[in-house]
């Protein structure tokens, strides 16, 4: 069995989840890619071993993650019994529920009927008696948003979570529903959203305003845009590279003239910060006080340790963050 590094906690910092009393650390491993039953067990292992020896804690699922869905909570389920067993109240394990999970009126939304029979069946593919977080994954207008909160709060107050967390919602939403939920005694710990250097939707749809009126935290997922905001293409698309193999969240005719112009700009000036244009990316995601951590994916151990760097940097100067959208504000 694993027996993890002795000095796993000396390194990684953890930031305070919105009001609550729960930590959770700067960077969370992402279980979207690469642990369905298309990929291989043994890199699964090297990945988690690689986080978890490093002080990431905090290991993000849904019910649909794979491909087929529901794998990638199955093979992690394999690795928490046959390597974490010892080590599971030192982690961090969430999933969600929201999208489409298997056929008939039942398997996808909001509804109190689909939020819990979901979550039964996660708990079951992992193993587990409880998650630590669990999530709706989108706003569901054709539910009422009392209906959903009422379920989430369910899930904690039968002990199947410990923490509620929504996804994808925008700041308006979200305030309703953490208002929702503290009616029901059960708070909202955090709220997961997009953002990136490139992808500034939680700036303009109130996100970072509301998160602390609601005392929620707010986790990112993509900080790197699909792998945009790396030195994978700064010269154009890599033939062994997501792009380039009809990735649907990543296409070609995202990279532009102007944002090609953008990224090499980006990079040098992580050069000057003596950080790689990933590294910087992650940090300036961190910078935010209202983000508790940033969710990372990563197909190799290596991706993973480069990540951490982002640790070693983490403040921007005023001179710096005025650079930054001074490039990306850029036209043809």
């Amino acid at each position: 069995m694993y027996q993890p590094s002795s000095e796993r906690y000396e390194r990684m910092e953890y930031r305070r989840c919105g009001g609550s009393g729960l930590k959770l650390p700067f960077i969370t491993l992402g279980l979207w890619h690469n642990f369905g039953h298309t990929s291989l067990y043994e890199n699964m292992k090297d990945l988690c071993f690689t986080a978890f020896d490093h002080g990431i804690t905090h290991f993000d699922l849904a019910n649909n993650y794979g491909p087929p869905p529901g794998s990638a909570e199955e093979n992690f389920g394999r690795l928490l019994r046959e390597e974490f067993r010892d080590h599971r109240d030192e982690l961090i394990i969430s999933s969600k529920a929201g999208y489409i999970m298997w056929p008939g009126p039942y398997g996808d939304g909001g509804s109190r009927k689909y939020l819990l029979s979901s979550l039964d069946q996660s708990l079951k593919r992992m193993g587990l008696e409880y998650v630590d977080i669990f999530y709706h994954h989108r706003m569901d207008p054709n539910t009422p948003l009392e209906e959903t909160m009422g379920a989430l709060a369910q899930a904690v107050h039968s002990g199947k979570a410990l923490y509620v967390g929504l996804s994808n919602y925008d700041g308006p939403t979200m305030e309703r529903a953490a208002k929702i939920l503290q009616e029901l005694r059960c708070p909202l710990l955090i709220n997961q959203n997009r953002y990136s250097l490139l992808d500034r939707t939680v700036e303009k749809n109130g996100l970072l305003e509301a998160a602390p009126r609601a005392k929620a935290g707010i986790i990112t997922f993509s900080p790197l845009a699909q792998g945009l905001l790396t030195d994978r293409y700064l010269e154009g698309i890599p033939q062994d590279s997501r792009m380039a193999g009809e990735s649907p969240f990543l296409k070609p005719s995202s990279l532009t003239p102007q944002r090609q112009r953008q990224l090499r700009e980006l990079n040098e000036l992580a050069r000057e910060r003596g950080q790689s244009l990933a590294r910087m990316a992650l940090a300036w995601v961190l910078s935010h006080p209202q983000v508790t951590s940033v969710l990372v994916g990563a197909s190799r151990s290596s991706q993973i340790l480069d990540n951490l760097g982002c640790l070693e940097h983490p403040e921007f100067t005023p001179q710096e963050q005025a650079r930054i959208e001074e490039i990306l504000s850029e036209k043809e």
